[in-house]
């Protein structure tokens, strides 16, 4: 049904995440980050957005990625249905997957990355995509994007990809945060979108608005 990679670069303090799924609107439902708490994504059969919104707003008052998700996951009773990963500011990782999950569903964790999936074609789309995410000579965000490739090429979402979605956040510039919620293509669709903010006007913009590491920016 879904797959999804969290990251946490702690030389650069960038988060970047992404995700697919074989429906609709992938990133309203499964993809959140906050830049001074860390990166969740809630996945599954019935993924559930109090998982993701809890994770993260505990996350920020200090909690682990860990102790983040076993609390949330322990007290619902329709946790076999659902699927998560989290990576907190300290680049800790931690994920559950449901023991009711569509097969093949798995997650696999690491210091600064976290990845995720379920109905998939078979465990090759996860090493696949951990194996993408430990390239370096590319931008983090074009680095998610071969991710997502990686994930479909291996098999991906056995019913196919009809939406993506890329976030990246990061200390000394603006949000990125792109969805393509409905498309046969949906991975190279957000390819095109992600070079378009790199394009004038959009990206000599994005120099204006406020950043973690000055609040207050604004036009000279």
């Amino acid at each position: 049904m879904t797959f999804s990679i969290l990251t946490f670069d702690k030389k650069t303090g960038t988060f970047a995440a992404a995700a697919a799924t074989g429906s609709l609107c992938v990133g309203g439902w499964v993809l959140r980050g906050d830049i001074e708490s860390g990166l969740v994504a809630s996945q599954g059969t019935a993924p559930s957005t109090f998982w993701r919104d809890n994770v993260l707003r505990a996350m920020h008052q200090g909690q682990s990625a860990k102790e983040a998700v076993e609390a949330v996951t322990k007290s619902d009773p329709g946790r076999g249905h659902r699927q998560l990963i989290a990576l907190d500011r300290q680049a800790r990782a931690h994920g559950f997957t449901g023991a009711d999950s569509v097969a093949y569903a798995n997650h696999i964790t690491e210091p600064g990355i976290a990845i995720a999936g379920n109905m998939l074609k078979g465990p090759e789309v996860l090493e696949s995509m951990m194996s993408a995410a430990r390239t370096d000579d590319i931008s983090v965000a074009d680095r998610m994007l071969r991710v997502l490739s990686a994930a479909k090429q291996a098999g991906g979402d056995s019913r196919g990809v009809l939406s993506a979605a890329l976030l990246v956040l990061a200390p000394d510039r603006a949000p990125l945060d792109l969805r393509i919620d409905h498309s046969d293509d949906p991975i190279s669709e957000l390819e095109s979108l992600c070079h378009w903010t790199r394009q004038p006007p959009y990206c000599d913009w994005l120099s204006e608005v406020p950043v973690l590491l000055d609040k207050s920016r604004a036009p000279d």
